[in-house]
């Protein structure tokens, strides 16, 4: 079984690139977009815009549907990368085909293979993951 993990300090992330080629492989129409920031540099969390490929953006969100007229969303429609299973088949196929390209900002994506058989689990410390075989602790 194939199983996608970070291999460098930061954390587990998919580019907006992989996650939009993601989407498009499970037949998910997601709309991208970011916050709005105050003077001050606080989100403001009464307006969102449409992602439209700007370079200095820190965060992009998606949703299954777009933003209304008034630049909100549904939290019911919220979709984050954080819901796909590391094993996922889509998953695998996208950071294969990608490479590098599929890496998040802070990300080293790599994909392991372990038997099939195995209960596994993923363990993180700072960002950088491995996969476990399941046991019991105390």
């Amino acid at each position: 079984m194939k199983v996608a993990i970070n291999k460098c300090w930061g954390g587990f992330g998919l580019s907006h690139k992989a996650i939009m080629r993601y989407a498009e492989l499970a037949g998910l129409k997601l709309y991208p977009f970011i916050d709005t920031r105050n003077k001050d540099g606080h989100i403001n969390f009464n307006k969102f815009t449409p992602y439209t490929g700007q370079k200095d953006v820190l965060i992009i969100y998606y949703s299954t549907k777009p933003l209304n007229g008034k630049g909100k969303y549904e939290n019911k429609t919220y979709w984050s990368y954080c819901e796909i299973e590391r094993n996922d088949p889509l998953l695998i196929q996208v950071i294969e085909e990608m490479g590098e390209e599929a890496n998040g900002k802070y990300a080293n994506l790599v994909i392991c293979e372990i038997p099939d058989d195995v209960k596994w689990e993923i363990d993180e410390y700072d960002g950088q993951e491995s996969i476990h075989e399941v046991h019991r602790s105390w």
